[in-house]
């Protein structure tokens, strides 16, 4: 029986922290339910490592997932690390001839500047037939930029071969929505602004800067985590009926919703909130002031916490915000979808309480779907009150990256972001970017370890 061909997985920037704490990880999940996976792991990079040292780097990352020893062996004994310039052409052009004439997947694992020159230099270079490319956001600076960068990544492999990675998007985050929404008979019909009435996005975490100052400062929550993760989930939330779990049905579905997706009430000054944290206590932690943390330009006034509504201006949802909000340093971390959905026509005369609203909770990290609905208190019979269903949901079976990782892997872009989605998503910002940089919208403050500025999202 003929077996698939192995793949080559080549990382750019395979010295840096993504490959050793996230991408090598996520392998080797990847490879503890799928251990027949033919996979040949090539690192390069500008750093110094003996075939020993990076042999040791690739074990040691493997080994949080455990995957069969046998697995861990077999990728650590034909694993190979090319220290090299990937700005030259010369030695980018060895570089992939090293890596044979099989399928290979480049993952660029660099700065985006970077990744856009390398890319630049491989359309001068002969690449196998069959050429993966995939790249971690952001995807371009601004709506131009990404049109550009598209542009450009279409010079060196189809569409249809390039994977823009959103670890947002992995298999269980994209299956318990698409389920949710099409494979119960009790919520599609009451998937539209006629019953609900807002819908609240929201990735708080209760870590701070944690020394990622050198990208974040640069970025910002809005540009983070609300312009790219956060939007993706808005169009999976929000999208029209699929025929299949087809990838093109559901980017094109996908990009339908983000394509009329535009600021709540065209003005970012109104809809939009911005925040940065000042000294506080996360826990047992003391946090100091953001614009005092290392490697902080207190100049740039980048903001830690980031709110914007945001309309769908199609039939189903006209008329219902939908609110993002993303920060860092909270004192409660929250990741989760809230559909809160509109009070009864009418409630008969009589009874009491039950003001609060029903509402599905979805969790971001896939632990929990929960229905708050008003029913019947305990004592009188009068009496109304809110009572939580919750169903656990089972765990991922592998790390997100894993899962990203094998849709690549297979060629299937079901998990990818499409280029049109991703220019899509710095328009919708736009606007925001533009009002925050003019000194529009005001910057708040918030103490580290607070739950934000008072008068924000309601809970």
């Amino acid at each position: 029986m003929a077996t698939d061909p192995e793949t080559t997985l080549l990382i750019l920037g395979a010295g840096g922290d993504l490959t050793h704490r996230l991408l090598l990880p996520g392998l080797a999940s990847l490879l503890a339910v799928e251990p027949d996976r033919r996979v040949r792991v090539v690192g390069a990079d500008r750093v110094d490592f003996t075939p020993a040292q990076w042999k040791a780097r690739v074990k040691d990352s493997f080994s949080e997932a455990k995957p069969p020893t046998r697995v861990t062996s077999a990728i650590t004994k034909h694993t190979a690390y090319v220290k090299t310039d990937l700005l030259d052409e010369a030695a980018l052009r060895e570089l992939v001839d090293g890596c044979g004439d099989g399928p290979l997947v480049i993952f660029f694992a660099l700065p985006p500047q970077v990744t856009m020159k390398v890319c630049d230099l491989l359309q001068h270079v002969d690449l196998p037939e069959v050429t993966r490319l995939a790249l971690e956001k952001p995807f371009g600076t601004d709506h131009a930029s990404a049109v550009q960068f598209n542009k450009l990544l279409h010079k060196v492999v189809p569409e249809e071969d390039i994977f823009r990675i959103d670890h947002f998007l992995g298999v269980a985050t994209v299956f318990n929505l698409v389920g949710l929404r099409f494979a119960n008979r009790m919520l599609a019909p009451i998937w539209s602004a006629e019953h609900i009435e807002r819908v609240e996005i929201v990735y708080d975490e209760d870590l701070a800067l944690e020394g990622r100052a050198g990208y974040y400062d640069g970025a910002g929550a809005l540009k983070d985590m609300l312009q790219s993760h956060l939007l993706q989930v808005l169009a999976l939330f929000a999208m029209e009926s699929i025929a299949a779990l087809d990838a093109r049905e559901l980017q094109d579905q996908k990009a339908q919703v983000l394509r009329a997706t535009k600021v709540w009430g065209g003005s970012p000054k109104r809809s939009s909130r911005r925040a940065r944290y000042t000294a506080g206590t996360l826990g047992r932690k003391q946090v100091p002031d953001y614009a005092k943390e290392d490697g902080v330009d207190p100049k740039r006034s980048t903001e830690t916490l980031a709110q914007v509504t945001l309309e769908v201006a199609n039939t189903r949802w006209a008329g219902v915000p939908f609110i993002l909000r993303s920060g860092k340093a909270l004192g409660v971390p929250r990741k989760q979808i809230v559909a809160h959905f509109r009070d009864v026509p009418h409630l008969p005369t009589g009874f009491v309480g039950g003001s609060d609203g029903d509402m599905l909770t979805i969790d971001l990290k896939p632990g929990a779907v929960s229905l708050t609905l008003t029913m019947n208190a305990e004592g009188d019979p009068v009496d109304l009150e809110q009572k939580t269903l919750t169903a656990t949901l089972a765990a991922p079976r592998m790390q997100p990256y894993g899962e990203v990782l094998a849709q690549i892997l297979d060629g299937s872009q079901l998990l990818t972001v499409r280029g049109d989605a991703a220019e899509e998503c710095w328009r919708v910002m736009a606007p925001v970017i533009k009002a925050w940089a003019d000194d529009k919208v005001p910057l708040e403050t918030y103490a580290a370890g607070s739950s934000g500025p008072e008068g924000w999202l309601a809970q």
